[in-house]
């Protein structure tokens, strides 16, 4: 059993920066892939970024270049930094880990956090 708690999210300007993270119980972290989700207000949830057990990592078109998902295994804590942030990126921000080499499906996932708020504002 994994238990996932985010951190970090807030009200942020256009432009702005923010650095969120995930801390995890348990002592296989460094054996799971970890994947940011987010869900926007009256939209389904899409994928963010992950980052496999390797380093590897993946991102949506629409963060790429400006978001960077990283992962401290001595601290089981996967982060999320997000900079030149849009009004679109507004979202609550889940973290999840599955057990496989897995990206984008939801599915696959198999631990969840209950989410952080991101408000990005003009």
């Amino acid at each position: 059993q994994v238990q996932l708690v985010e951190s970090g999210g807030g009200l942020v300007q256009a432009g702005g920066s923010l650095r969120l993270s995930c801390a995890a119980s348990g002592r296989t972290f460094s054996t799971y892939t970890m994947g940011w989700f987010r869900q926007a207000p009256g939209k389904e949830r899409e994928f963010v970024a992950a980052i496999w057990r390797s380093g590897t990592t993946y991102y949506a078109d629409s963060v790429k270049g400006r978001f960077t998902i990283s992962r401290d295994n001595a601290k089981n804590t996967v982060y999320l930094q997000m900079n030149s942030l849009k009004l679109e990126d507004t979202a609550v921000y889940y973290c999840a880990a599955s057990g496989r080499a897995v990206i984008s499906h939801e599915d696959a996932y198999t631990y969840w956090g209950q989410g952080t708020q991101v408000t990005v504002s003009s």
